[in-house]
């Protein structure tokens, strides 16, 4: 059992690293950075160590999540509302789908008009915004947050699904009321909702002919940014994904009663009791983050993003984490960046997190680069 009062733990231990070069002496040790993270890979030593305690967390994030309470997947049934050529370079369409036997879900999709072959897809989530998909469609509010129109115009596929609390389906109680939801799923939680929704929202980029099934990325900015981790844990189709300024932790976070608070966007309800008597879930966001790997992790982070001494903590969480892309013999697709930008999709971040998926979704030659030749005309 976890409690809320979870001290970091921070010890300067010496350590030898090996010299990469022989020849050259080692004048001090390197301290090796101990936290309250370690848990992650305590006592795991190879990767089939770390597959074994992946199937335990793996177990215990759907059962965060209440998993085994979704409803039974129905057919899409696929419709096209409305069809819109933007610029001359993609298409626009307002998509709905089936996520339940009664309901169907809303989205933008984008899809360029100049494609050669099957062409790479991503998930884009947005913030908690009433009209969401047509802030990431471009259409309303901050052109920063335009996912689907930027990266449309970079040869993405681009579904923008709404949150399932928004936009076509805001609540009779107002926008991100989750009453409703409980009443009609009382032991399920809106995280495993939006969560299995956006699962759907790759069904429905793997039913288009256009889309390479093996390319397929996921990122979000706020309530989209973890709702990016929380379904690149989920769905192993997501090959890589990028969460921006996705939200704190449960631990080392005074305002962890925030995630199953008693009104308004209720994302844990089952876990309040346990909350409000200081006890933690048994798992927590390094280990579910860690689901993702080997395939390709963003996060990046505003230290001054809300509560400082939180923020800060999640540099020691990432560090950790690493270690688990290590274990999985891909370092390289993990990375982080912490900024002092605060809440936002500031242009050197938008530039990582769309260069990030292009490393990782498209071929090598989008982003090789060549020498310049040395005799000119």
């Amino acid at each position: 059992m976890r409690y809320l009062n979870v001290a970091l733990i921070l010890l300067v231990l010496p350590r030898s690293i090996p010299a990469q070069n022989r020849n050259q002496p080692e004048l001090f040790d390197v301290p090796q950075i101990r936290s309250s993270w370690d848990d992650l890979t305590d006592g795991i030593k190879t990767k089939g160590d770390w597959r074994k305690r992946r199937a335990v967390l793996k177990q215990r994030y759907l059962d965060l999540l209440r998993d085994e309470h979704k409803p039974q997947k129905p057919p899409l049934n696929l419709t096209v509302h409305e069809k819109v050529v933007v610029d001359g370079l993609y298409q626009r369409q307002l998509v709905s789908y089936a996520v339940e036997v009664d309901e169907r879900a809303y989205a933008y999709l984008g899809i360029p008009l100049e494609l050669t072959g099957p062409a790479p897809a991503i998930v884009a989530l947005h913030g908690t915004y009433q009209h969401g998909k047509k802030r990431v469609a471009g259409l309303i509010d901050n052109p920063d947050k335009a996912y689907l129109d930027h990266l449309c115009r970079r040869g993405y596929i681009v579904i923008a699904p709404e949150h399932f609390v928004s936009g076509h389906r805001i609540p009779s109680e107002g926008a991100y009321e989750t009453g409703e939801f409980y009443k009609k799923h009382p032991q399920w939680t809106a995280v495993g909702k939006f969560t299995y929704e956006h699962s759907i929202a790759i069904d429905v980029l793997q039913s288009l002919d256009q889309v390479n099934d093996e390319r397929i990325g996921a990122l979000g900015h706020s309530l989209g940014g973890h709702g990016t981790f929380f379904l690149a844990a989920y769905d192993d189709r997501i090959k890589a994904s990028a969460c921006n300024c996705g939200a704190s932790f449960f631990r080392h976070n005074p305002r962890v009663e925030g995630w199953s608070r008693d009104h308004w966007y209720v994302y844990f309800k089952p876990i309040r009791a346990g909350l409000l008597k200081g006890e933690l879930p048994p798992i927590d966001f390094h280990e579910i983050i860690s689901l993702i790997a080997p395939r390709a992790f963003l996060d990046l982070s505003g230290l001054n993003d809300g509560h400082g001494p939180t923020q800060r903590q999640r540099l020691l969480m990432l560090m950790k984490i690493m270690e688990v892309y290590e274990l999985e013999e891909a370092p390289q697709n993990f990375g982080f960046y912490a900024h002092g930008r605060g809440h936002s999709v500031a242009h050197e971040s938008r530039q990582l997190i769309y260069g990030f998926m292009d490393a990782h979704l498209k071929p090598l030659e989008a982003t090789r680069t060549q020498l310049v030749p040395s005799t000119t005309k």
